[in-house]
């Protein structure tokens, strides 16, 4: 099992840049696929970025591409999501997520994670 807590949210002007972290306790954090994904009001969640448990394989959703990377410290047990050009449509709660996984796979299905963070929210306004 594993415990997970995002921060680095906040208010950020349209064209600025926020990073998220996601800090993984309780077993070994290299034994997990991870993966960001939001959730708007009043809209499902969705998939942000995914990466393999040694970082060698990542994924993004269209709408980042090109903005935002995701990134991971295993002998820090983090995770993170670099955003950049940041866009009012971006404006959600941000969850991270974990799978365990062995095969560097990158996960992009909300389905398949395990366990989830709290979120923590994005606004993105002027």
């Amino acid at each position: 099992q594993v415990q997970l807590v995002e921060s680095g949210g906040g208010l950020v002007q349209p064209g600025g840049s926020l990073r998220l972290s996601c800090a993984a306790s309780g077993n070994i954090f290299s034994n997990y696929a991870m993966g960001w994904f939001r959730q708007a009001p009043g809209r499902e969640r969705e998939f942000v970025a995914a990466i393999s448990w040694n970082g060698g394989r990542t994924a993004y959703a269209d709408s980042v591409k090109g903005r935002f990377t995701i990134s991971r410290d295993n002998a820090k047990n983090t995770l993170f999501l670099q955003m950049n050009s940041l866009k009012p449509e971006d404006t959600a709660v941000y969850y991270c997520a974990a799978r365990p996984d062995f095969l560097e796979r990158v996960v992009t299905n909300r389905e398949a994670y395990t366990y989830w963070g709290q979120g923590t929210q994005v606004t993105v306004s002027s």
